[in-house]
């Protein structure tokens, strides 16, 4: 049984692969967005464990800046951390350092941007062996600019692996977030690590029906249905959901895995109106209309934590046993035959 798990996390690890490569020449990027990028600056966290974790990140501060601002953790992707840079190279997050992005993050009109990265010329995807490392390059990024960050507001989120890792990352340290944005999350929390860690953190999820690699019938329907039946404010919780993946100007993506576009760009469309294909509910079940510029970066800022700026250590409260790399469940072959029983009714309309 063993050896068939790998053998199909394999394939599915060269199926992600291939489908980022691909991507990457799919997009088209104009100067504008070339230029964001060129915005944001090398960095490296310490040695934790046996790795560190370098990243790119963006800093809105000014000369003789006293404000505080909120702290962004954006994770990529599977293929997309092959070097240093390739977290920025390879999605569209460097629109949230524009000038009309960035006036979203209330109160302060700006946030740091922080694109980490896993170490994949170790073959490394996220694993558990990056949750330490990448919590003490947090830590690190924090002391370095503690004047300047709203210890209140740091968030979580990513795509794929990345969605995978931000949903590890507020499990393990549910303390330092104050609200996760988890996209087509390649892995399907149990129901206790979620009880332990997410009662009381905000989620917002992102997937398509469509999606190839992460399917949102078996993986991600009911890792958003584990998060609501625990949370104790599912009211502040969200789903949006894409019926077929585009850019921001309506063109169809490469993949219908690719999520992130949306919101790398604030859900809202080029027009600012609402994004192609999309519908978004909260955790009870009620429509949610987006209304122009209140898009995920302005929900994100509405929610503040307790967090006092303490470090971290070890993987928090991801013990050495706890199951967190089956892109599909996290607990084993009778959750994912009773995922495909629940798929198959939902489908039928059944249940």
């Amino acid at each position: 049984m063993n050896k068939i798990k790998k053998t199909l996390a394999l394939l599915l690890a060269i199926i992600c692969i291939f489908t980022c490569s691909v991507s990457s020449f799919a997009l088209s990027m104009g100067g504008g967005v070339a230029e964001l990028k060129a915005q944001f600056t090398a960095g490296e966290g310490p040695v934790a464990g046996d790795y560190s974790v370098d990243y790119s990140y963006f800093s809105p501060v000014k000369k003789n800046d006293a404000k505080k601002y909120p702290l962004v953790i954006w994770l990529h992707g599977m293929g997309d951390g092959s070097e240093p840079g390739k977290p920025v190279e390879k999605s569209n997050i460097a629109y949230w350092s524009s000038d009309e992005f960035q006036s979203r993050f209330k109160p302060a009109g700006g946030a740091f941007i922080l694109a980490a990265r896993s170490r994949e010329e170790n073959g490394i995807f996220w694993g558990n062996e990056m949750i330490e490392p990448l919590r003490a390059a947090i830590d690190d990024f924090i002391a370095k600019n503690k004047k300047n960050i709203d210890l209140s507001r740091i968030y979580v989120g990513g795509y794929s692996m990345g969605g995978k890792m931000t949903l590890k990352m507020a499990i393990a340290y549910p303390e330092m977030f104050a609200a996760a944005f988890p996209i087509c999350p390649a892995w399907a929390p149990s129901e206790a690590l979620i009880e332990k860690s997410l009662k009381d953190m905000p989620i917002w999820i992102t997937s398509s029906t469509r999606d190839p690699l992460v399917n949102y019938y078996l993986a991600v329907s009911p890792t958003w249905e584990r998060i609501v039946a625990a949370s104790n404010i599912p009211e502040k919780c969200r789903f949006s959901t894409l019926t077929k993946v585009c850019y921001e100007d309506g063109t169809k993506t490469s993949s219908s895995h690719h999520a992130w576009f949306a919101v790398n760009h604030d859900l809202f469309s080029a027009e600012n109106g609402d994004y192609p294909h999309m519908s978004v509910v909260n955790g009870k079940g009620e429509e949610v209309k987006l209304e122009y510029p209140n898009g995920m970066i302005s929900w994100l800022t509405s929610h503040t934590s307790d967090f006092d700026g303490a470090k971290g250590s070890g993987t928090g409260n991801i013990g050495p046993n706890d199951s967190t790399d089956n892109i599909v469940a996290a607990n084993g072959v009778f959750d994912f035959v009773k995922l495909i029983f629940d798929a198959i009714l939902k489908i039928l309309k059944i249940k």
